[in-house]
């Protein structure tokens, strides 16, 4: 399955942390049920049934899984220092900016006479601090991969093709069958 932007903005935080992740199924569930304040509460978010998130509180089951363990890990990474992931969110939309290092295919719409067919290309690129802003606000507000596909099309047509807007003006860029992404503070 290929990366996804959101899942990237996530990465990107996530190397902000502080401590580690909680690792054992057991950790794992007391920190949801600590957060979510009830066993019904991780029961729900997770799908399985509230005795089941009992028995990995105490000690009772301790291999998830596979799907479970997923879920599992992927709820306590996204509520896992809060204040951290704050901080370093501020920090990227106010003066650091993201670093999108992707292997995508690149389509262009400009001026007739030039090469506008679709290729595979490898780019890393520095993003300025108003394009992590738009996606960082896009992702919390809920917006689809393609909307996050196509803001970063954006902030890499004009920071990459366009070089900050200096030149290729007019270059629509597409953005699109996403191989790899990896998104830094």
């Amino acid at each position: 399955m290929a990366d996804t932007i959101g899942d990237g903005l996530d990465r990107a935080l996530e190397g902000a942390f502080t401590r580690p992740v909680p690792k054992s199924a057991q950790a794992q569930m007391k920190y949801l049920v600590k957060q979510l304040k009830t066993t019904r509460a991780v029961a729900e978010i997770l799908g399985v049934s509230q005795r089941t998130v009992e028995r990995y509180v105490v000690g009772t089951l301790k291999r998830p899984r596979q799907d479970l363990r997923a879920r599992m890990e992927r709820e306590v990474k996204r509520r896992w220092q809060p204040q951290v992931r704050a901080k370093a969110k501020k920090q990227a939309v106010s003066t650091d900016g993201l670093v999108v290092s992707t292997r995508a295919r690149f389509g262009f719409t400009a001026a007739p006479g030039t090469t506008d067919d679709a290729r595979i290309r490898d780019i890393t690129q520095a993003l300025p601090p108003h394009w992590a802003d738009r996606l960082f606000t896009a992702r919390d507000a809920g917006a689809t991969e393609q909307q996050l596909q196509d803001i970063a099309a954006e902030g890499l047509a004009e920071m990459y093709f366009r070089a900050d807007n200096t030149r290729a003006h007019g270059l629509s860029v597409e953005f699109t069958d996403v191989d790899q992404i990896d998104i830094s503070l």
